[in-house]
């Protein structure tokens, strides 16, 4: 069987990002997990004890707290500042840049629609940065009985797919007299999501790498699906089912952006090993 990588796949620039800088920072807490992927967080603890805190409570004065890539929200942020934690931004600048444009639109007056995930830690922290009103949604049929001002300013999660993002456009466009559209999408889930599509329409079973609570490697594996049937998301090479290989000829492999090379390496081995 055939063992083919996409063209684009893995870590993204942020990620990359973040865990250089939890590397230069040894002994190190991360506010929230830095990245969703949980093989790669016990490897940032064992190999450089970067540890994980939940409760920012327990943060104490000269603490070293590392921002997580996907941000916090605005009054946690001023919270870890104010008791005087040696704060370290690893937030992706995708992910800032939201924050940024939400609170300038907000400020003069925008009423702010987010298309996303309203229960997801970068969403929870770009609201935050909303002066008034803001809506989040995934989907058109979500802004159905929703009351918005004549000005809207509308951003994404930088994770989802940009055909959904753009409906979402249109329906407000033909409602409202000002409608102003930021592509918050990053370069990065662009390139791995035409990359995954290109890769299923050849292959006749996908495997896509990454956490399960990852929201860019749960888009790739929708996107993967749609374009092979069998497509299937592991975390690891444990997850791998030999059943799947059965009498196939290509298969593909994609990996979400908080995913490692080092975990890619031994699924792809597995995935031969199997066939």
């Amino acid at each position: 069987m055939n063992v083919k990588l996409a063209e684009n796949y893995g870590f993204c620039f942020g990620v990359k990002r973040a865990i250089k800088i939890a590397e230069e920072n040894i002994g190190s807490s991360t506010y929230g997990p830095l990245i969703h992927n949980g093989k790669e967080i016990n490897r940032l603890q064992e190999d450089f004890q970067v540890s994980l805190v939940e409760d920012i409570s327990t943060f104490k004065e000269g603490d070293k707290a590392v921002i997580r890539t996907h941000g916090i929200p605005k009054d946690e942020l001023a919270l870890l500042h104010e008791k005087k934690i040696d704060v370290i931004d690893a937030t992706c600048p995708y992910v800032t840049k939201p924050q940024q444009i939400c609170e300038e639109m907000s400020n003069e007056g925008y009423d702010i629609v987010i298309f996303g995930d309203v229960n997801h830690p970068e969403i929870k922290g770009v609201m935050s940065y909303a002066k008034k009103g803001v809506t989040v949604v995934e989907s058109v049929e979500e802004l159905e009985g929703k009351f918005f001002y004549e000005k809207i300013a509308v951003v994404a999660q930088t994770t989802r797919k940009v055909d959904e993002f753009m409906k979402v456009c249109n329906h407000l466009m033909r409602s409202h007299k000002e409608v102003r559209v930021f592509n918050t999408i990053c370069n990065a889930t662009f390139d791995n999501q035409d990359a995954v599509k290109a890769l299923a329409n050849e292959s006749d079973v996908m495997v896509v790498i990454g956490g399960k609570n990852s929201s860019n490697t749960k888009e790739l594996h929708s996107i993967s699906k749609d374009n092979c049937k069998d497509s299937y998301l592991v975390e690891g090479p444990d997850d791998l089912d030999s059943a799947w290989f059965l009498n196939k000829k290509d298969c593909g492999v994609s990996a979400g952006a908080s995913t490692p090379d080092w975990i890619i390496k031994q699924v792809t081995a597995k995935i031969k090993e199997l066939s």
